[in-house]
């Protein structure tokens, strides 16, 4: 039986980083990936919205965010791998009420050399021809919608391709010598005495015990460190062995609607904001659903990430709601975009946040043999490569990562025993 240095249980993207950053910190290490399905980052990274901000009050969420953010503006500008990156921005609409609660955030933020831009309700009206004013309107007021009081533009924002990121994770790991063994499901998660005596049933809870492997269904697989980044399967997967890691899982549902009218087209194809010739991604002051321009399908997707009383619940093939669209989604945005009335989904999916439901933040960690990395919230993509930094140095026994642009991050502040998170201020 082949004995591996490593074992990472998850081709999804924190999966893959981390993969490959162990590969590029130890060239000789026998790293192996293990992922139940047929292909890289076919689980929930593939349901993401694929959107990044460069724009947290929380310094750890800004190193965690903006120096991923930096890592794939190289892997596109000098290493020439195309991830189709487009800086649309993010345009935040807040109402009255709200503003007033984030102007001092804003303010610090500014004299830590922040940058953003501020709109006015009757700019923005001009501007997106939408309505920021819900005055009269009885069935906005019953909805408990929000007047758009101000935006904030934020410059350093925008979109990917999620399968151009995870081929490229993955082609660098392959390259360095990784291994991928996909249609794998782990069944198990091995433990062993450290020194077994041959009795059955060991190991005993007198005896020193560690984590040595996975079972698949495709057999066993012994490694010097097993590392879990399943996403939303994690807890499923520590559970039987007693690992408490605080993650569970939400349903989380996307809409897709054509550009098809001449307003909807002028809506998508906006040119006032960024350089990027498209809608920033936007987000309604209340509730907080949002739309993400689909410039490559002339489309736009409309999402709310909903919390009470939506159930923690682990769903194998996610299914959109079809009255999720059809009684939330479509009656808000069309109350403050009119150009959406009448328009149906053309596509749907659904899938899964990893949702740590301590404080929102990622988690990494080590117990007996065993890393988890995940957590992640719903920030996957945008702090994807930040956290496969930090699981390879912890993998290396190190006290510190360092991030790229050669930023120092101290590797427990993510952890449970020591863990050390500033509260984020800024929460879509």
């Amino acid at each position: 039986m082949v004995e591996y240095d490593a074992v990472v249980v998850g081709a999804g993207i924190l999966g893959l980083s981390t993969a490959y950053h162990i590969k590029v910190r130890n060239p000789k290490a026998n790293v192996l990936v293990v992922d139940k399905l047929g292909a890289a980052g076919q689980g929930s990274t593939a349901k993401s919205a694929a959107a990044f901000r460069c724009f947290f009050y929380s310094r750890t969420n800004f190193d965690l965010a903006d120096s991923s953010v930096e890592f794939y503006k190289h892997i596109e500008k000098d290493l020439g791998f195309d991830l189709k990156m487009r800086w649309i921005g993010y345009l935040w609409l807040f109402d009255e009420e709200r503003y007033g609660g984030m102007l001092p955030i804003l303010k610090e933020l500014a004299g830590r050399g922040f940058q953003y831009k501020e709109y006015e309700a009757e700019e923005l009206a001009k501007k997106l021809d939408m309505r920021t004013n819900f005055a009269g309107d009885e069935e906005a007021q019953l909805m408990g919608l929000g007047n758009v009081y101000k935006g904030i533009l934020i410059p350093k924002a925008g979109l990917l391709d999620v399968d151009s990121l995870v081929k490229f994770y993955e082609s660098e790991f392959l390259r360095l010598g990784g291994k991928i063994q996909y249609n794998s499901e782990v069944t198990e998660i091995v433990v062993e005495p450290c020194k077994p005596l041959g009795m059955p049933g060991e190991p005993y809870f007198w005896q020193d015990a560690a984590v040595v492997g996975v079972k698949t269904i495709k057999g066993m697989v012994r490694a010097e460190k097993t590392i879990i980044a399943a996403g939303a399967w994690i807890s499923q997967l520590l559970d039987p062995i007693g690992i408490e890691c605080f993650i569970k899982a939400k349903k989380r549902q996307v809409f897709s609607v054509k550009a098809k009218t001449e307003a909807l087209k002028r809506l998508l194809y906006i040119k006032e904001f960024t350089n990027a010739g498209f809608l920033p991604f936007t987000i309604f002051p209340k509730p907080s659903s949002y739309i993400r321009p689909a410039p490559e399908e002339e489309a736009f997707w409309l999402a709310y990430a909903d919390d009470f009383p939506r159930a923690f619940k682990i769903e194998e093939n996610p299914e959109p709601e079809e009255n999720f669209y059809r009684y939330g989604l479509y009656q808000v945005t069309v109350k403050y975009f009119p150009q959406f009335i009448g328009c149906e989904p053309f596509s749907a999916f659904a899938g899964l946040y990893e949702i740590n439901t301590v404080d929102g933040q990622p988690l990494i960690f080590e117990e007996n043999g065993l890393m988890v990395v995940g957590g992640a919230s719903g920030s996957g993509i945008m702090k994807a490569d930040a956290l496969g930094r930090i699981a390879a140095a912890l993998y290396s026994g190190e006290e510190y990562a360092m991030l790229y642009g050669d930023r120092k991050f101290k590797i427990s502040d993510l952890g449970l025993k020591n863990r050390h998170v500033e509260p984020e201020k800024l929460v879509i």
